[in-house]
C-alpha cells in the first residue's frame, strides 16, 4: 500500500496511518482517534506558517535529523527518538536549520487532521507556479481543517 503524499515545497507529508486504516476497513470511530503524518523536511529550510489548533493535540516524534520546533516562542530541538507534545491552542511552527534532511512523525489526537489538508495546500502551492501562494486560500484550508494561522 502506498501512503498519500504531498510535497509542500520541501516539506513532504504522508498520511500513512489514515491510508492504512482506510485500506484495512477500520471503523470511522477507530480512524478518528489518531492520525499519524510523516514529515520530511529538506535541510536548511524554514517552513514558517505558525499556527495553533484547538481541536487536537500534536505529538512530534523525531526519526532522522533534527527539527527545531518553537512552541509558544520556546525553541526545542527534536531529534531521533525524542518527542515533543504540542498542547491544544499552543502557537507553534518548525524549521530545519541543519545541513541534513530531517524526518519526524506527527501524531494527532483525536485524529481529525487527515490527508485532505495536505493535498489541498499542495494544490494551492502548485497553482502558484513558484510564485508566492495565495495566503487567503491557505488560511481558508487551514480553517476547514481546524488550524488557526498565528497573527
Amino acid at each position: 500500500m502506498t501512503c498519500p503524499r504531498a510535497d509542500l515545497r520541501g516539506l513532504e507529508s504522508a498520511a500513512c496511518l489514515d491510508a492504512l486504516l482506510h485500506g484495512c476497513g477500520a471503523s470511522t470511530k477507530v480512524r478518528q482517534r489518531t492520525s499519524i503524518h510523516e514529515r520530511n523536511l529538506k535541510h536548511a529550510r524554514r517552513v514558517g506558517g505558525a499556527h495553533s489548533h484547538n481541536g487536537y493535540e500534536e505529538t512530534i516524534y523525531g526519526l532522522e535529523g533534527v527539527l527545531t520546533w518553537a512552541v509558544e516562542g520556546v525553541p526545542t530541538d527534536v531529534g531521533p527518538g525524542e518527542a515533543l507534545l504540542i498542547p491544544r491552542g499552543a502557537v507553534h511552527h518548525f524549521d530545519n536549520t541543519r545541513d541534513v534532511d530531517a524526518k519526524a512523525l506527527a501524531i494527532v489526537t483525536p485524529g481529525i487532521l487527515g490527508p485532505d489538508f495536505f493535498r489541498e495546500v499542495a494544490a494551492i502551492l502548485d497553482a502558484a507556479g513558484g510564485e508566492p501562494p495565495d495566503l487567503a486560500a491557505i488560511a481558508a484550508v487551514m480553517g476547514r481543517h481546524g488550524l488557526t494561522p498565528a497573527p
